[in-house]
């Protein structure tokens, strides 16, 4: 009893309490009682809808962080994409024995392609002579067959760019000898329309614009001049072939006389199946069209032009000899000179600009060219006699040459990337197939319209030529301004 005496006096020793602090404690008890009796539970419904909206918050967050994490996954994959898969195109030679050899091979393909559509004006005059068709529906053959040759260009042109260019030209190659083989058989208007007009043009369309624009990219400083010298195969075979078909068809008759061009075709096309071979690295992705182009001026201007001189070029190339032998009353033999001389005078007129736009610029030169060729144009309109005829001929023919020998390479000029040169090429020549499908026709109709007297066509020729050169100036004073100094 006395020890816990003494335990219960040590503890109030160690822990004294005071009356005031047990009051105290009794009144925060009391408060905290009270407290509680006026926290108030929140009803159900209430609950749930709070659940609710923290639940949608929180997913919105989650939707807004994916969203982003996404599009920098996509960004980086393109970014990726972009500088590994589409690299910037090594800096072509400028030169060297490989290059020249393309240029040599590129001779041979507008040889057998544009050599061979500009003559069609030697078949013009004959199948006047023997089809019972106006010289206006006759002449839709050569315009399906250049149509079809450009308006190709669009697909063909971007399988250089995709590293398919062997293939492509092997097909081609194939389907356009195929075609003149199959013409030498065909003796009605629909048949020779089915063989030369679409076989043949498919074919060189398939082969001629990767061709051309695979010569334009083993170039930059002196691509003018080595485009220029390929082009030159086109007055080549303007010449070559009509002097084959004048002279042949008398001794051995039209089927023959066209084995054998299709005999040249298939050699010079399996020389170039050996020797021409692409630069670059193949650029798998990319589209066919490319829309980007639609939105330059100076891609929308060039095309423009070219539209318009097209149009009427193929008109006077496929009506000269009919003009010869209808308002001059010359033979089928000598009116044949007319399309020999319009392709073969411009021969040397295909280099010379290629020379000065290598210096100063290709607009700049076609220019001052398509001045030119509106005036020759116009004079068509005095020529009453022979000798008229032979000097406008051969004057024409310096003109066109001259323009026709760097449109590959204006509209290569006016192309950022040399791998989309194919691409852009392509898009240019289809448009202006348009010209080259109507224009004879067009001025056929004219013909036609005026009992068959030339002077409308004439100068509806003259006009589209004119407005072609307008365009090219326009062009050139919008990106240059009016200073010749400047290079474009």
């Amino acid at each position: 009893m006395a020890s816990q005496e003494h335990n219960d006096q040590f503890d109030e020793k160690q822990h004294p309490v005071s009356p005031g602090a047990q009051e105290e404690s009794t009144s925060n008890t009391q408060a905290h009682d009270n407290d509680n009796d006026d926290v108030r539970v929140p009803p159900k419904d209430d609950l749930e809808a709070a659940q609710r909206t923290t639940t949608r918050d929180s997913r919105a967050r989650i939707s807004v962080d994916l969203r982003r994490t996404a599009s920098n996954v996509l960004t980086h994959a393109a970014s990726h994409l972009t500088t590994r898969s589409w690299p910037e195109p090594p800096p072509p030679p400028d030169g060297g024995l490989t290059a020249w050899v393309q240029v040599a091979m590129g001779w041979l393909v507008i040889f057998t392609t544009w050599g061979w559509v500009n003559s069609f004006g030697s078949f013009q005059t004959y199948y006047t002579s023997t089809l019972p068709e106006s010289p206006s529906t006759i002449s839709w053959i050569g315009s399906v067959q250049i149509w079809f040759c450009l308006v190709i260009s669009v697909f063909s042109g971007r399988l250089l760019d995709a590293g398919l260019f062997i293939p492509t030209f092997f097909v081609g190659a194939v389907i356009q000898v195929l075609g003149i083989f199959l013409m030498s058989i065909s003796t009605q208007y629909w048949s020779l329309m089915l063989t030369q007009g679409i076989l043949t043009g498919i074919g060189a369309g398939i082969f001629f614009t990767p061709s051309l624009a695979l010569v334009a990219t083993y170039f930059k400083k002196r691509r003018a001049l080595a485009v220029g010298l390929a082009t030159t195969g086109n007055s080549a075979g303007g010449i070559v072939y009509p002097v084959v078909v004048r002279q042949l068809i008398p001794q051995l008759g039209f089927a023959w006389t066209t084995r054998v061009l299709a005999f040249i075709n298939l050699a010079c096309l399996s020389t170039v199946l050996i020797f021409m071979r692409p630069r670059l690295p193949p650029r798998r992705s990319g589209p066919i069209i490319d829309f980007a182009a639609f939105r330059d001026f100076a891609f929308n201007g060039v095309v423009a032009g070219i539209f318009c001189l097209m149009m009427a070029n193929y008109f006077s190339f496929y009506y000269i000899a009919s003009f010869g032998r209808e308002e001059l009353g010359l033979s089928y033999s000598a009116a044949s000179i007319m399309v020999i001389l319009i392709n073969g005078a411009g021969i040397i007129f295909r280099v010379i600009p290629p020379l000065i736009a290598d210096r100063v610029g290709p607009i700049n030169v076609m220019v001052p060219v398509t001045l030119a060729w509106s005036i020759v144009a116009f004079c068509w309109l005095a020529v009453h006699n022979v000798t008229g005829l032979y000097v406008f001929t051969v004057f024409y023919g310096i003109c066109a040459g001259s323009f026709q020998c760097l449109i590959a390479t204006a509209v290569t000029s006016i192309t950022k990337r040399l791998d989309t040169v194919g691409t852009r090429l392509g898009m240019a020549f289809s448009i202006s197939s348009f010209a080259s499908l109507t224009g004879p026709p067009i001025g056929g109709a004219i013909q036609a319209a005026n009992g068959g007297k030339f002077v409308g066509a004439e100068a509806w020729a003259a006009s589209m030529t004119t407005i072609g050169f307008f365009l090219f100036l326009f062009v050139r004073v919008h990106k240059a301004g009016w200073n010749p100094k400047v290079r474009f």
